[in-house]
């Protein structure tokens, strides 16, 4: 373990990079709310061809396959084609999904029988429907496929949330430039652990600084109030868009998205109606909420397990990238029970659901992978209030409660049992949601709860939102908090700092497992490295 500021160039996977850093370099729209044209694509639009211009994204991708993104600005059939390198000689061309407004133009085609442990280069062109000769200009990215074998390791990176608490996109500091401090280390993919979006917190084109000045927003219409309608679900996905960073980082790196509450609503649950003092919102039935946000979540990420239009499918998967790794998404919002004040004795759904626990005990017990990264959209024993319903009820898994494990930490403890029975090893805990950088290290000797082994959670964000003092922690499984960032004052802006991500490195030779916690320009504040083959860490 080590501590204190450094800079860790990337030092690998540096090869086939420098012609697509050009091609995506994409400028901000001239017109706020807008669609973004970028030099020749505004004449593919007067002419009446389609055009991509939000850019392209890849997603979960595996060994031999992935997803490829891209919107329209009207009805088009999307293709996609593969090369070995950037001259696209002998592509292999994928005919993807007709594009239209069911989905709002947006669309994702799977490649399959991809080479492993390559670089893939892709563009995709946008045909007139009814002349396919007619082509838009074409939009290209690259990614590369997870090896077969264990050589050349896996590096990834991890952060959340995401134009929260009225910080937007500021044109004055260069928008989300975080993104590009990501992309300097050449990450196999990038994990986002929820709030993608935040749909309940609109966006004004001002925002006072503590001490003086003011921030500056890029707004649209669909930002101007709480999301409601499926439009504004939409509307609140394509505002990130509207960022240069974030479009070059999504046509270089691939994507593992989760979600967590502001992709609805803060602190959401299902079942939950709205107060009627809450005057924000006409839609008072969160379920009718969620499902619009899933149905524009589904439309706007290349996520394998949903259908287009969000007509079924669910977020938790596992994505697996290799022998070295293996991803378990979990979905902590969709199944879980009501926000209580958790001091129940007996709690059979939990934080997952019967159902996801399950899968999870099967999945992990399959996984022959060396390490099993378990992405949680919130942390264990850090409590995380919720005090939306006037009460002090609880939204993640502890409750400060010290003791033996009640309400949603009986399913923690059960699975934490599970795993040192069935001697699962490798298993480790990324998480974001409360906005400040963390690492805890969970010990039976220190716990009220024993009966499990020693494992690490470690928390990154916020990429571009307001940062947050850290909150306690609950001892029932004996965390101890060995390092931290935060601020002292609440909703501290990104102007101020307190923006971090998180990278995973796994060497392909030893199995070794290193953590960094990054500051948002790469700086390294904290390092742990982990050791391959163990039951408890």
């Amino acid at each position: 373990m080590s501590q204190g500021p450094t800079h860790s160039p990337p030092g690998r996977r540096s090869v086939l990079r420098g012609s697509l850093a050009a091609s995506a370099a994409l400028a901000l729209p001239t017109a706020l709310g807008s669609a973004p044209t970028f030099g020749s694509a505004s004449a593919f639009a007067l002419s009446g061809r389609p055009t991509a211009g939000w850019g392209v994204q890849t997603g979960d991708v595996t060994d031999d396959s992935g997803l490829v993104w891209v919107r329209s600005d009207r009805p088009a059939r999307m293709i996609v084609e593969t090369s070995a390198t950037g001259s696209f000689r002998d592509p292999r061309r994928w005919h993807g999904p007709l594009l239209g407004a069911d989905t709002d133009f947006t669309g994702t085609t799977r490649l399959r029988g991809l080479p492993s442990g390559e670089q893939i280069h892709y563009r995709v062109l946008l045909a007139d429907p009814d002349d396919p000769r007619r082509t838009g200009e074409p939009v290209s990215g690259t990614f590369r496929t997870a090896p077969r074998g264990r050589r050349g390791g896996v590096r990834f990176l991890w952060s959340g949330d995401l134009a929260g608490q009225g910080w937007g996109i500021n044109p004055d500091i260069g928008g989300y430039r975080i993104y590009d401090a990501m992309a300097r280390l050449d990450p196999d993919f990038f994990l986002c652990s929820g709030d993608n979006i935040y749909a309940d917190g609109p966006i004004a084109a001002t925002a006072a600084l503590p001490g003086g000045g003011t921030w500056r927003n890029i707004t649209t219409e669909e930002k101007s109030k709480v999301a409601e309608s499926l439009a504004e679900f939409r509307g609140n996905f394509r505002y990130n868009l509207l960022d240069q960073n974030l479009r070059r980082f999504n046509a270089r790196v691939p994507s593992i998205v989760q979600w967590d509450d502001h992709e609805v609503r803060n602190n959401w649950y299902p079942g939950e109606v709205i107060a009627t003092t809450d005057t924000r919102y006409t839609e008072k039935s969160v379920d009718v909420l969620a499902a619009r946000a899933l149905r524009a979540f589904s439309e706007y990420f290349p996520v394998s397990t949903l259908r287009p239009a969000g007509r079924d499918g669910r977020v938790h998967r596992v994505v697996r990238h290799g022998p070295l790794l293996d991803v378990f998404v979990l979905d902590m919002r969709t199944h879980r029970n009501a926000n209580s004040p958790d001091d129940q004795v007996a709690d059979p759904r939990g934080i997952l659901g019967a159902a996801q626990l399950d899968w999870l005990k099967r999945e992990l017990s399959r996984s022959r992978a060396v390490w099993k990264v378990i992405a949680a959209d919130m942390p264990l024993g850090l409590v995380v209030p919720d005090t939306t319903e006037g009460r002090p009820n609880f939204e993640a898994v502890a409750q400060g409660d010290p003791g033996v494990p009640l309400g949603r930490e009986l399913q923690l403890a059960e699975l934490l049992r599970f795993i040192k029975h069935r001697r699962i090893t490798g298993t480790v805990w990324l998480t974001a949601d409360v906005h400040y950088t963390s690492a805890q290290h969970y010990q039976p000797s220190r716990a009220a709860f024993t009966d499990f082994e020693p494992f690490w959670e470690f928390v990154s964000g916020p990429l571009n939102a307001g940062a947050f003092p850290a909150g306690a922690l609950d001892n029932t499984f004996g965390p101890e908090r060995v390092f931290v960032k935060a601020p002292t004052a609440s909703n501290v802006s990104p102007a101020g700092g307190y923006q971090f991500f998180g990278e995973v490195d796994i060497d392909g030779d030893s199995g070794e497992l290193t953590v960094r916690l990054r500051e948002q320009d790469g700086t390294v504040l904290f390092t742990q490295r982990l050791q391959p083959g163990r039951v408890g860490q």
